[in-house]
Parts: C-alpha cells; structure tokens; sequence
C-alpha cells in the first residue's frame, strides 16, 4: 500500500444538542421530509385476503405488553429504590410515582390546574414491504381525508408555514388535526423535519402576543422534541441535567418547569439508576445509603419517551427469562458433546456454550460467521427447530449464503433445513415458523447474526416472542457501528456479562482482513498488498474525489480487478456536500445509466435503496414506472412505490452511506473521504466502511492525516441506555 487510507463522516442533525452522531436521520431517504420513528411512513404492502403487516406488528405488540404485565405481576413486590433522593430528583420521582399508583391525577402533584389531557399515541411500527412474488402495488395505512389535509395547509399557510408540510401533520395529529394546531402551534415539532425556531415562528404568526419563550406549551413541545432527537441519536433516555441545559440553550425560561410539565402530560417518563464508581457521583443526584451511616450513593435521573422505555424494559425481562430458564433438551450431553467435538475451531465452543446457556453472545469479524451456520446446522441435526434471523436484507442473504439455502427457504414451519429470515419477515409472520397459540414463535433456536444493528424496540419484540426453553444467540462484530435506532443491545450485553460470551478465533483473511482487524484495535497500517486488494488515490477536492471515484467505478476496477460496476459500491460519510451521496450518485447515473429521470429523478436500471422505515435500507433497482408508482425489485422482492412517496423514500444507490452499507459485502468498495469529512471520522465508522469490501478496497484519500488519528483516538460516541441497569437485579454476572 503506498499510502494510508482514510474514512469519512455520515451526515447527522442536531440531536439533542448532545454531540452524539444521529443515525437514524443518516439512513432515512429525504430529509425534512423524512419520517420518524413512530410516524407513518413507508409504501409497505399485504395480499389480498392477509392480515396487514401493521396489524400483524400491533398484534405482536399486545402480546407482549399482556406478556410483561402477567410476569410483573408474577413477582412478590416491587423493589423500593431512590427513597431518599432530593432536590428536583426527589421531586420529579414523587410525582411519578404519585401519578402511577393513582393517588394523585397528576396535576395536583405539580401544583397545577388540571389541563385538558391529550392522550398520547399509540406507537404504530410502519407497514414492511410484501413478500417476493408476484408485481403488487403495495397498500399502505389509509391517510387523513383530503378535507382534513386542506383544512391543515389553510392553518400552515396562516402561520407561514410549508404548505406541503399539510399531509404529514394531519396524519400525525389525526381528527381535528387543525383545531390542535390552533390551540397549540408546537405541535408542529411533531412533524419530521422541523426545528423549534421554526415552530416558534409559526406560532408567533397565529397567536401573536400571546406567543412568548414562557408558554408551557412551547417547554413541553422542546422538551419532547429533544428527547425524540436523542433517540435518533441512539439513546434510550436522556440525563435530567443534560435535557434540562439543552433545555435552556434551547431558550426555554423555566426547564426544571417544562420536564415537569411534559411528565404530568405523560409525554414522558422518569426513572431514577443507582451507579457504581466514583466517576459517576460528579455527575449525579445523590442519595444517602439505606443503612442511615450517611454515605453517599451516586443514582441518575433519567428522562425518556415511553416507547422507548417501555421497549427496554421489556428487553430486560425477556431476556432474563431466557437466562434464567433451562433450555431444551433436545439431544443427550454427549450428543451435543459429539457435535462440539465435530465442529471447526471455536464453532465447538460455540455450540458447547448453547447446549446449556439460553443466551449466547458470539464476537468475530466477517469469517466468524461461519461458526454461527455450523451451530444451525448441528441444532437441526439433533432435531432442533433452528433459525436465523437478520435486522436487514443484506445480512440475511449474506448468511443465507453461509448456511447454503436461499434466503427464507423454506417459509414453512419445520424447515428440511436451517434458513435466513429478517428479523422483521420473522416477528410479522411473513416468513418464518409461524407463532402457536400462546403467540411465542415455533423455534428451539434463533441465531441473529449482525446483533449490533438491533435497537431496543426489535430486541424486545425477539426476546419476548421466543418460548420458554428456547435459545437465543446474537452474533456479531462489536467495533462496526451502532444500530440505527435508540438502545445498544449487543455492546450492553457484552458490557453486563450476563450470558456466556464466545469470541471466535477465526481471523478475515489476506490483506483487508489484515487492515481492518488493526483498524479495529486503533491501528491504521499499511499492508502488503500484491494483488492490489487496497489501492489508495490521493485527492485534492471534492470535485476531484466525484471525478476519481466515477472513473474507478466505471473504468479502474472492472479492468483491473475483474470487477464489474454492478457489483462495486461506494461509500461516502454522508448525503450532502459535494461528495455525499447526493453528488456521486447524479455524476455515477450519468456514467451508467443516463436518462432524463422521468419518474421522480428515476429511470429503469438505475440503482437506488428504497428507505420505507428509518433505518430499513433495500437496495435494488429500478423496473419501470407507470401510474401505480414507481416499480423496484429489492432484495429479491418486488416494490411499488407510490408516486406522492417516492421523493421521500427512495434514492439513488451506486453510493451509500457506512449506516446504509451495514450487513452488506460487496466485492469491490470505493471509499470517498472528501475533506470536509474530518469531523465525522471515527474509528467504527472507518472499521465499517472499509470492511464492507469482499475483495477489493479503493480509497479516494482527501484527509490527510485525519485518519490515522480517528483510527487511533475517535471511538465510538457513547449513547445514554438503561438496559445494564434493568439486568443487574434479574442476572448474575457471569464470568
């Protein structure tokens, strides 16, 4: 290699204000526009005569909220914890608890006039694509009537307001979505896309002197829209000193007030978490210990919107049911003992550790995977009902491959074979084992691989649909980057040590596993590359780097290393700037595909990933386009996208960001650091973006010296979750 390579930064938003990346804005298609977590959005779609996706999804969810309840109240008694907190903590916990156990409406507990309460909406998961087969337009959930969205953009054009922001809004805030925009124009925060001094503006334009930085309705609106940006940033909740200084940055007069009033609301929660180590007492409230000796105990108080909370909690208990329950016994001792024996390397450790543990942790890069198939296949030799299951499509035929079947073959209970599902495919019911009667899926053995991609909502609904007796194993590399969505599943639980861990010894091979096994432990090396498997090309611009990179795609490694431009990919950090992906892709389709974009910019052949849901990423390509929408085929599904939708959820696809590359391999991958990316470099992103390459690696090289030092002093940014703190009481730590 004769220089070193160097990666670049995803595009993020202003999140919380916390200077935690965002993925979840990264991944979605559009941007104002975009939908958010718990917003319609997508152009998902059900066969005639099938229950919809949605209701399939919502049904998972009643089971396991009913699920959750019947196990709380299985238990002698609530722990008593934060008795002698003080301060605002005090406070803010005595209201809580007030208002749960019913002793006070919550309005007295903050000394207030009972507010007309807003009941808070049901979280509805976006519908998923349909099934491979036949072209069918997919249907969507019904929208808001064309009067309910004109009345919406005559109130949008009153307060100055984007008159196309109209559909969006009415959809969000239901029946009488303009009457609720009069009474309170910061509901308008609710919309994807739009910031507070936005929403201030619109709400001087329609209730004029009476509008002020004081309204308690502007205080639970940031409140509430701060705690939604943290959770596109990763976190589950946030600190109460941190959402109260953000608060204030964000000009909101009274924060202790505003957290106050969204609590009473029930926009969010609070929850209060005994810390261990000294570090942790600078930065927290303080309770004496229960002895009375008066030694102080560090605790933080935590703030977060209950979808999330909810979520967490419940992927705290399912998963201590799966540890502290015996797995089972499909097989004696000595025939899982045999097929440990029989197994390669540390995949017999693997399957040893799964023979008795409900929750296995597995670690390794890309070639480790191979160990998590041969656990499949031995469980389904000792006649285990054994599956897999992965966040995405990419990594679902990536594993499909290992195992040696087609991804989701067979759909059919009773697989003549292990098969590969996606995680979503799995928990609706579109492929998979099915559920029985009780609603708990029809499998002894689940395998996720590419664990790290799960959030908290999907963790949940995984561990509380398996049966009682069955096996968990997440599988995965924990340097690559975090999921899209809130929580940090799989780094929690290999913080928390509360299940055996198995980290395969299997390395990636030849040069770029070499590379990016250093990069990984913070070294950035140069490696013998004979077979030009890492190339790096120096830039001076960004306008260099889109020309360098259209001529490698198009020209350099079809000719040089055989591979052809169909199956390169290129990763940039983000979608804007002038080597996002916005640009690559416009100059890319002019080199491979050019066409006048007849269809929303689109023409068939081209390239592109439709984004139905944050953090859901479908590559594929471009069929046609008519009347019904634009037609894809994606991951070996067919999707038509509806023509108002495809501005907001499809986009060009010749280059990606990393989030969006993540469970993918590509034989070829061009990566872009333009310089402008040197603030969003850091080492999971650069371990991510490089290992994405199967054979060939292409860096177009704009940041000097920037990636040496990300390697070596950027990792990854820490995320607020609480899930180590549900476990601790429920799990022994297992050494």
């Amino acid at each position: 290699m004769s220089t070193e390579p160097e990666p670049a930064t995803e595009d993020t938003t202003d999140a919380v204000d916390t200077g935690s990346e965002t993925p979840g804005t990264v991944e979605a298609a559009g941007s104002a526009s975009d939908p958010r977590p718990g917003e319609p959005a997508g152009d998902g779609g059900e066969a005639a005569g099938q229950l919809s996706e949605v209701e399939a999804e919502l049904s998972a969810q009643r089971i396991e909220r009913e699920r959750i309840e019947r196990r709380k109240a299985e238990k002698q008694g609530p722990i008593e914890a934060g008795g002698k907190l003080s301060g605002t903590a005090a406070d803010l916990l005595a209201a809580v608890r007030a208002v749960e156990s019913g002793a006070k409406p919550a309005a007295a507990v903050f000394g207030a006039p009972e507010p007309a309460r807003r009941p808070a909406p049901e979280p509805v998961r976006p519908p998923r694509p349909a099934p491979a087969g036949p072209a069918t337009a997919p249907t969507g959930p019904a929208g808001p009537a064309p009067e309910a969205v004109q009345s919406v953009r005559r109130v949008l054009a009153e307060g100055g307001a984007p008159e196309a922001l109209a559909p969006q809004t009415a959809a969000l805030l239901g029946e009488g979505a303009q009457d609720a925009l009069r009474a309170d124009p910061w509901q308008l925060l609710r919309v994807g896309g739009v910031r507070p001094e936005q929403a201030d503006g619109f709400a001087r334009a329609l209730l004029g002197a009476e509008c002020g930085p004081d309204d308690e309705r502007r205080g639970r609106a940031v409140t509430v829209w701060l705690l939604e940006q943290a959770a596109l940033a990763g976190h589950t909740a946030l600190e109460l000193s941190r959402l109260t200084a953000t608060l204030a940055q964000r000009g909101v007069p009274d924060p202790d007030a505003a957290v106050q009033s969204t609590l009473a609301e029930g926009e969010a929660l609070a929850f209060q978490d005994a810390l261990d180590g000294p570090g942790s007492a600078a930065r927290s409230e303080h309770t004496e210990d229960t002895d009375g000796e008066g030694e102080e105990r560090p605790v933080r108080v935590l703030i977060g919107l209950e979808r999330y909370a909810l979520a967490e909690e419940s992927l705290a208990d399912g998963l201590a049911r799966l540890v502290n329950s015996t797995p089972k016994q499909d097989g004696s001792a000595a025939d899982w003992e045999q097929a440990a024996a029989s197994a390669p390397g540390s995949a017999g450790e693997l399957i040893r550790a799964v023979a008795g543990h409900g929750l296995v942790l597995h670690t390794g890069g890309e070639a480790s995977l191979a160990e998590p198939a041969a656990l499949l296949h031995a469980a389904h030799a000792l006649g285990l009902r054994a599956w897999a299951a992965a966040p995405g499509p990419l990594g679902r035929d990536r594993f499909a491959a290992l195992l040696g079947t087609e991804p989701a073959e067979p759909p059919s209970p009773g697989p003549a074979a292990p098969a590969a599902v996606t995680v979503t495919d799995l928990l609706t019911g579109v492929e998979g084992p099915g559920r029985d009667a009780d609603g708990a899926l029809g499998l002894d053995l689940l395998v996720v691989p590419d664990a790290p991609q799960l959030d908290v909502e999907a963790g949940a609904l995984l561990a509380e649909s398996l049966p009682d007796g069955a096996r968990l194993v997440l599988a995965g590399d924990p340097a690559v980057l975090g999921s899209v969505g809130p929580g940090r599943v799989f780094a929690d639980l290999l913080a928390a040590r509360a299940c055996p861990q198995v980290a395969s010894r299997r390395p990636d091979p030849g040069p770029l596993g070499e590379l990016v096994s250093g990069i990984g432990i913070g070294e950035l090396s140069q490696v013998e590359a004979p077979g030009k498997e890492v190339v790096i090309v120096p830039v001076r611009d960004a306008g260099e780097a889109v020309h360098r990179t259209v001529q490698l795609v198009a020209d350099s490694v079809p000719r040089a290393i055989g591979v052809p431009a169909e199956e390169t990919q290129v990763i940039t950090p983000g979608h804007g700037g002038a080597a996002g992906t916005r640009a690559l892709n416009a100059a890319l389709k002019e080199r491979l595909n050019p066409g006048p974009g007849r269809f929303g910019g689109f023409d068939p052949g081209d390239r592109v990933v439709h984004t139905p849901a944050p953090g859901r990423v479908l590559p594929g390509r471009v069929v046609k386009a008519d009347a019904d929408g634009l037609h894809l085929t994606c991951a070996g599904e067919t999707v038509v996208v509806l023509r108002d939708r495809v501005e907001g959820s499809v986009r060009h696809g010749w280059a990606l960001t990393a989030h969006q590359a993540l469970g993918g391999r590509w034989p070829a991958v061009v990566v872009v650091l333009p310089g402008d990316a040197v603030q969003a470099l850091s080492r999971p992103w650069i371990y991510t973006a490089f290992g994405r390459a199967a054979r060939h690696l292409s860096v177009v090289h704009g940041v000097e010296q920037a990636l040496p030092r990300a390697v070596a002093e950027v990792p990854a940014k820490p995320r607020t979750t609480r899930l180590p703190v549900l476990l601790a009481p429920q799990i022994p730590v297992t050494d």
